[in-house]
């Protein structure tokens, strides 16, 4: 691409900001662009609640082509240059019906090309790197099948790939004539990866096996390339392997080349790359490292960097300090955590603020990345940390296993013992401990809250999950039914006693609680507001101190909170204002000390 004087001048296809200008939330889904180049598909909700309206434009003028699709999901691709799959939901939101829509005819002709009935399940929609065919998938928390959709030939419809097999976790990739399948089982739990002739799915090929320490994230496929994104004691990894020609057969993977990356603790994702090309996009930051794009050369082995994101301020990244720790669970096992200060900001004598975020649920990985407006805190003193706790997926697929169920309570354990090693080593005391955690991070927060509510000093719990019974116990709302394979169905008598033992608006008690913001979005169809609304109110009802609690509900947004930038950087600052309030770090103005 051409740069500098002689560069041509830019295009602009969309632009996001005017599109938004007339509503209180705004959040584009999806945007493809069709195979020849022309036209673009996008997807757009406007109340947050994860709704979406697709249109379809002229990438040249602007201009809007066809109809629109209302009542989507954010799940679109191209079927050619003139038809289009997508996915809608049922009345509890839930993904069940995908769809080919050709251009220029009315939503209501649309073919459906597969329901799934079973209201465990839930479909999701991706492209072949070759875009060559769709893969529509159907999964639960445990189980995943795969059918894909030949683009050349929308038209016929979907074949099914892989197998419904209760248990089995598969996804699919597509280079040349044969069919790459990911495949997770109990056996092979870190998932190992296959590959089939397009003809034959049965004819399957072991190309790198199962590893009982390092977990296949995702692959991503080249031309002559395959590239596995994966996981080994904690840290992402990158191994790039050269493929034989297209009509060759194939055989286990040898000779694969990994990536080099500088910090302790980091976080990668991949980048829109080329399927022709031998190069590698990829992004990468770390808790002190700015989102930086990298091309690596897949031939060469070389990555270059192409764009780092801009901080401004005089942001200096020598001048903080990350850390990969380990803490000790009750059981013994080792707790990965992720630690980030500013080297002449801190003293590291058990005096300095601390704020330790968690997640835990879901085989969610929280990698630490860079986020700018956390500066405001490091630069205030404070120690920032993650802690990778069981339910998560940073150790792999056990490492989630071990965190859901009938064993959830070690995701709330593990984050107590974290917050108990910073105090042993003395990198903050319970007076200056304040945590954070947002949906399922809100449950966790609701659970440590009510278990050792001495501990902390300051609480944040971000549209936070915290009526489990009676949300689990309702199968007519958004959620529920899929949820069963993660947090168990009360409607059995062993999960009701034990999901009710930690769920927190049934264990609020009359004992004293730190300072808590409690936060909740009134469109949200993940965690009804209604859940932290009873949370705070049970508080109000049974805590024994004057602490401040604090309930805030934004009247026009979903479970992402707001959607513009500013907005995003209006509520780190309250949440960080209501931390300095708690650790009374707010500075004395001098009209307040003439008072």
């Amino acid at each position: 691409m051409p740069t500098g004087p002689d560069a041509p001048p830019e295009h602009i296809i969309l632009d996001e900001n005017i599109k938004a200008q007339p509503h209180s939330y705004y959040s584009i889904g999806a945007f493809k662009v069709s195979p020849n180049n022309k036209l673009v598909a996008y997807a757009e909700d406007t109340k947050g609640d994860e709704i979406y309206t697709v249109y379809v434009i002229d990438a040249e003028s602007g201009a809007t082509v066809g109809k629109t699709l209302s009542g989507t999901t954010s799940y679109v691709e191209w079927a050619g240059d003139e038809a289009l799959v997508y996915i809608t939901m049922d009345e509890i939101l839930r993904p069940d019906k995908v769809w080919l829509h050709k251009l220029g005819t009315e939503q209501s002709s649309d073919t459906c090309l597969y329901q799934e009935k079973d209201d465990m399940f839930s479909l999701d929609l991706e492209a072949s790197e070759s875009k060559k065919f769709l893969f529509v998938a159907s999964e639960s928390k445990i189980t995943r099948f795969v059918f894909y959709l030949d683009t050349s030939k929308p038209e016929i419809g979907l074949t099914n790939l892989t197998p419904r097999v209760v248990g089995i976790d598969t996804s699919v990739s597509h280079r040349g004539n044969h069919f790459f399948i990911k495949r997770r089982s109990d056996e092979c739990f870190n998932s190992e990866l296959l590959a089939c002739p397009i003809d034959d799915a049965s004819a399957t090929t072991v190309i790198l096996p199962h590893r009982p320490s390092v977990k296949i994230q995702d692959i991503q496929l080249f031309t002559d390339h395959l590239v596995v994104h994966e996981r080994e004691g904690g840290l992402q990894k990158i191994t790039a392997y050269r493929l034989p020609e297209v009509g060759q057969p194939l055989e286990r993977l040898q000779g694969g080349r990994s990536v080099d990356f500088q910090d302790p603790v980091y976080s990668l994702d991949p980048a829109e790359s080329q399927f022709s090309s031998a190069i590698l996009r990829f992004s990468y930051s770390s808790l002190r490292t700015p989102l930086s794009v990298f091309d690596y050369d897949m031939n060469s082995g070389v990555s270059v960097l192409k764009k780092i994101e801009t901080v401004l301020g005089g942001f200096d990244a020598s001048e903080y300090v990350t850390e990969r720790q380990w803490a000790i669970a009750s059981d013994g096992t080792q707790i990965p955590l992720s630690i980030i200060y500013k080297k002449n900001s801190v003293k590291l004598d058990g005096s300095d603020p601390l704020l330790l975020y968690g997640y835990g649920s879901y085989e969610i990985c929280v990698d630490p990345s860079f986020k700018a407006s956390r500066l405001s805190l490091l630069d205030r003193g404070f120690i920032f940390v993650i802690a990778h706790i069981r339910g998560g997926g940073e150790m792999g697929r056990q490492w989630y296993e071990n965190g859901k169920l009938l064993h959830k309570k070690n995701t709330f354990t593990d984050f107590i013992a974290s917050a108990e090693f910073l105090i042993e080593k003395k990198y903050c005391t319970k007076e200056k401990l304040c945590i954070n955690g947002r949906s399922a991070g809100g449950l966790l927060m609701g659970a440590v809250l009510n278990m050792r509510p001495d501990l902390f000093k300051a609480v944040v719990a971000g549209v936070p999950f915290v009526d489990v019974l009676t949300t689990m116990l309702d199968p007519t709302i958004p959620l529920t039914t899929s949820e069963w394979e993660e947090w168990g169905d009360p409607r059995k008598e062993e999960f009701y006693f034990y999901m009710k033992s930690y769920s927190p608006v049934d264990n609020v008690k009359a004992q004293n609680y730190p300072a808590i913001l409690v936060t909740a979005g009134l469109n949200d169809p993940r965690v009804m507001y209604s859940e932290p609304a009873k949370f705070v109110a049970k508080l109000r009802e049974l805590k024994t101190n004057d602490n401040l609690l604090l309930f805030k509900c934004e009247l026009g947004a979903g479970h992402f909170s707001k959607s513009g930038r500013f907005e995003k950087l209006q509520e780190d600052a309250f949440t960080y204002a209501f931390l300095l309030k708690a650790l009374d770090m707010v500075p004395t103005t001098p009209a307040q000390s003439q008072l």
